[in-house]
């Protein structure tokens, strides 16, 4: 396949699953119920934070959650009382435990005290010079865990330091970065460019990337994603991670490649 007839498939696939239809059956349909920004973060950030596995199960945890914070989370997470967090004592998504969520709320709670938006949390770690956001992924790590916690709550967000692909972390900043006419993806953040994103890897997206010849590295990883990126930007440099919707679309549909 020629390079030319490689972009018109991904262009093709990239139209056809970046449509509102999308939106049901993906764990982004959690933060789309809401409208306020923040109920959008929080939602959004949950939800790609549970996003390995089923993804009937990611968003049915997921809606749990949510009903458990009354389906106003960050009003939940800003106002409430110490006795209402012995209602998520029983939450539980594979091995991220009520534990895990009560730092999660409290991270939150402390970050909205002071900022208006999640997106602060990622872009402290960046500078005009950065081409990607791996420093404002880092940089989020390393804040998101400045409070004292338990040591196991670290492998629920991931870091490029770690060699992780950090596919949930930048499945979430797709959302809230990317904008585009068929609103799947939210847009609501401007002080990442959509240039910068790198794109969410997983094992649909490696696989389907490696028939295509996008990417030679066996083993899936940090680099992995990067190098999938750099060729995706030869593409669309503007615009690179709306690729994700073609390589995820055609993993999970088993297209033939």
């Amino acid at each position: 396949m020629t390079g030319e007839e490689l972009k018109l498939l991904l262009d093709e696939k990239v139209n056809w699953y970046n449509q509102p239809a999308f939106i049901e059956n993906d764990p982004v349909s959690i933060p789309h119920l809401f409208t306020q920004k923040q109920d959008i973060e929080i939602a959004g950030f949950f939800a790609a934070i549970f996003s390995w596995g089923n993804r009937t199960t990611i968003i049915n945890k997921s809606k749990e959650l949510m009903q458990l914070m009354d389906n106003a989370p960050y009003q939940f997470i800003s106002e409430h009382r110490p006795n209402e967090l012995r209602l998520l004592l029983k939450f539980k998504h594979r091995t991220f435990t009520a534990d895990d969520l009560l730092y999660f709320i409290e991270f939150l709670k402390k970050h909205y005290s002071k900022k208006e938006s999640l997106e602060d949390a990622f872009v402290s770690g960046l500078t005009k010079k950065d081409i990607t956001v791996e420093n404002g992924l880092i940089g989020f790590r390393n804040y998101f865990f400045s409070m004292e916690h338990l040591k196991r709550t670290e492998k629920h967000v991931s870091s490029p330091l770690q060699k992780s692909t950090c596919k949930r972390l930048n499945m979430f900043l797709r959302w809230m970065v990317r904008k585009d006419k068929t609103g799947v993806d939210f847009g609501i953040w401007n002080k990442i460019s959509p240039a910068q994103l790198i794109c969410p890897v997983d094992v649909h997206v490696a696989r389907v990337a490696a028939q295509l010849n996008i990417i030679q590295r066996k083993q899936v990883d940090w680099q992995t994603a990067v190098e999938l990126t750099g060729f995706l930007k030869t593409l669309d440099p503007a615009d690179p991670v709306k690729y994700d919707y073609a390589l995820f679309g055609m993993g999970v549909m088993n297209d033939k490649v």
